[in-house]
């Protein structure tokens, strides 16, 4: 079980440069309140940058930075999952991205994507997918289970299911097969060119001085042939060389550019900072009348000249700010230009490596003909072809008992890549639960009030079917309904987890749900069941807190000072 203990965040949206502190598992249930913008869902975007590396909501990952700090954008998530504690750390400028076990930094000469793989299957052993489904229910950004792919379905019944081994070793299997094949070509090629020299040297035997020169001559013209072809290839190696030459010469103002559009970027903030600071000077004269300072009044003829003055200013700097992002988007065009060159870069180099192995192989080539060549004019004793041959002959017998053994290992690897498949053990497996999982859903929409029968089949599509027999789809019923059953789904999940006690939590984050398409029997039925949840640290974010408040132990309230985010002390 995943016990999510802590989470912190600075610089993240609209908090600022002090840590904002929620603990995890302090109560029960905990109400989250406050007005549009105060900053109230921004823990949903912390907790998931924080695990995944992306928000919840749908915001491109530069955007998370605070904007008026522009920097130390600092998210920090504490867990323990048995007997272990662990800490994510991850940050934007600089980028920050570290795993504590134990309070001991893991290892992290991984690529980050390498890292996050790390942190999704070998600890969390949840994706992202999975984790919004069983632990956030929110309005933004999120997609129910029902409006999801059926692979995007599978793919969560398998996390939950602790199936997602066996896909794994169907890849394995999947990569023994393709190995298995190839040694098979390799080896019927072997064996005959084997089947092949053996016929030669019984030939060379029979006709010791039979049709000798006419097999070196036909040998001599398939090396000059050869050899044609190599300087055509020598040819081609020289002109790719060239192209690469050219496009390295290309490729290598791609850092320089880049340097521009991070200089532009500085320039950029600096300037929405200056028009933000007019702004606020605009505000303070059009709704001040006395200098906070000395107390005295401000005459109409100075606040007129300083409305005039900062509004010309204000202009001034938009213009120039425009101006400066059409540089900016100027210069990522070239850098885009200059990434294809890159992709091109790289095609050639492959191009080159390809040609270059060709020639390899023509020159090995050359040389065994060569050798035939010297074999065939090097007079043979009778007794010495007889070996040779007997030698040939043991080799054929033992590279044929060795495909007999490759073609049984594709026997057994066909069958296990049989079994691994989606219609193979995982489909069983699912199959056993899929009845408990039904059951469970029906469960909870009859707790809603909801009367229903929910059933998911083996493609994991639904019938749903009324008190009349009739038959309906997710997408026939209200948005109401429709959050019933999204609802019905997530409790569902989180049982299921809870059984397998694989990706079980005591996190439950419901994000504007109450305040929605639930009507007030809805509410209440939703309420009823969420306190029988045992072992749940359940958080609700809403606006209806003169609602709901009386129904939770705990109220955090956000508020925004100065466009800075906070929780009301």
């Amino acid at each position: 079980m995943i016990l999510f203990k802590r989470l912190r965040w600075k610089n993240l949206l609209s908090t600022g440069n002090h840590f904002t502190e929620i603990l995890l598992n302090g109560n029960a249930n905990t109400l989250i309140v406050g007005t549009n913008g105060s900053g109230k869902s921004t823990m949903l975007d912390a907790l998931c940058f924080g695990l995944f590396g992306k928000p919840f909501r749908n915001i491109n990952k530069p955007n998370l930075l605070n904007s008026i700090n522009g920097r130390d954008c600092i998210v920090e998530v504490e867990f323990s999952i048995g007997n272990k504690e662990y800490k994510i750390v991850r940050g934007i400028k600089p980028n920050v991205f570290e795993i504590y076990q134990d309070a001991v930094l893991l290892n992290q000469d991984a690529a980050v994507r390498d890292y996050q793989d790390y942190l999704e299957r070998f600890i969390l052993k949840l994706n992202y997918k999975s984790f919004t489904q069983i632990v956030i229910l929110g309005s933004a950004s999120f997609t129910p289970f029902m409006q999801l792919s059926a692979a995007d379905r599978r793919a969560i019944i398998e996390d939950l299911l602790d199936i997602q081994i066996f896909s794994t070793m169907n890849s394995l299997v999947k990569e023994r097969l393709s190995n298995n094949k190839d040694l098979i070509v390799a080896k019927k090629s072997e064996i005959s060119l084997l089947q092949q020299k053996y016929e030669l040297k019984k030939e060379h035997q029979d006709k010791l001085n039979e049709d000798k020169e006419a097999k070196v001559k036909e040998y001599e013209k398939e090396i000059l042939l050869h050899r044609e072809t190599i300087r055509s290839l020598c040819g081609e190696i020289d002109d790719l060389e060239q192209s690469k030459k050219t496009l390295t010469e290309i490729c290598a103002k791609i850092p320089e550019n880049e340097k521009k559009i991070a200089a532009f970027r500085k320039i950029e903030s600096q300037i929405e900072s200056k028009i933000s600071k007019v702004g606020n000077d605009r505000s303070f004269y059009e709704h001040n009348a006395d200098c906070p300072t000395c107390r005295q009044a401000i005459t109409l003829e100075f606040k007129e000249g300083q409305l005039t003055e900062l509004g010309t200013k204000e202009q001034e700097l938009s213009k120039g700010l425009t101006e400066l992002q059409t540089k900016i988007t100027e210069q990522e065009n070239i850098v885009l230009d200059l990434r294809e060159k890159e992709k091109e870069l790289s095609n050639v180099r492959v191009q080159i490596a390809t040609t270059n192995t060709g020639v390899k192989g023509l020159n090995d080539t050359i040389k065994k003909i060569e050798k035939e060549i010297k074999e065939l004019k090097t007079p043979k004793v009778n007794d010495t072809d007889l070996n040779e041959l007997q030698t040939i002959q043991t080799q054929i017998e033992e590279a044929q008992e060795q495909l007999k053994e490759l073609l049984n290992d594709k026997t057994y690897l066909d069958v296990a890549s049989s079994l691994l498949k989606d219609t193979g053990i995982k489909t069983n497996i699912i199959k056993q639960y899929l009845p408990v999982i039904n059951k469970l859903v029906n469960k909870y929409l009859t707790s809603m009030d909801f009367f229903v029968n929910f059933n998911l089949d083996e493609s994991f599509k639904e019938t749903i079917k009324s008190r009349h027999r009739d038959d309906f789809s997710y997408h026939n019923f209200s948005e109401g309904e429709k959050q019933r059953i999204d609802m019905g789904l997530m409790l569902t999940w989180r049982a299921v987890a809870k059984l397998k006690n694989s990706t079980n939590t005591n996190l439950l984050i419901l994000d504007e749900v109450f305040d929605s398409s639930l009507d007030t029997s809805g509410t209440e039925d939703l309420m009823k069941i969420l306190h029988t949840l045992d072992g749940v640290n359940l958080f609700v974010i809403s606006h209806k807190g003169d609602i709901l408040q009386d129904k939770f132990i705990n109220t955090i309230k956000f508020e925004k000072v100065r466009n800075f985010s906070r929780i009301m002390k």
